[in-house]
């Protein structure tokens, strides 16, 4: 379940970089698709879609000096995703949304990207998830 989670993530990632590259919306890209991604994508992917500007206001709340537009976009869409995964999805714990992000930002981002999308996260997390246990 854990590999078929992180394929999902990576998915949303793509689609969340390709809507934002085509200035298109997450719905529209994802309707474009030949085939439906996998059931937690397609969740991801629907609930980001619904509450994004709410999740880009908690990003730019939390990223201290950092507005949205001047964030590498790979960074920005990770953010994205956690934030929606720690708002909207408690059955994953907050140490996965936090690690998983970190992750995929030094695959597909920098090694400076894990430490900024762990910090971001782990404020965000400590508003929206108090009493969970952040990582360091």
């Amino acid at each position: 379940m854990a590999g078929e989670r992180r394929r999902s993530r990576e998915r949303v990632l793509g689609l969340l970089y390709e809507a934002e590259q085509k200035h298109a919306t997450l719905d529209t890209v994802v309707a474009e698709l030949p085939s439906p991604p996998e059931p937690y994508a397609a969740q991801l992917a629907a609930g980001l879609a619904a509450r994004l500007a709410e999740l880009d206001a908690l990003v730019e709340r939390h990223a201290h000096a950092w507005a949205l537009d001047r964030m590498p976009a790979v960074d920005r869409q990770l953010l994205r995703l956690g934030a929606y995964e720690l708002i909207a999805e408690p059955s994953v714990p907050v140490a996965v949304v936090i690690d998983e992000a970190v992750d995929l930002a030094k695959i597909f981002s920098t090694e400076e990207s894990g430490r900024f999308i762990n910090g971001v996260l782990a404020a965000i997390a400590a508003e929206c998830r108090p009493g969970e246990v952040v990582p360091g």
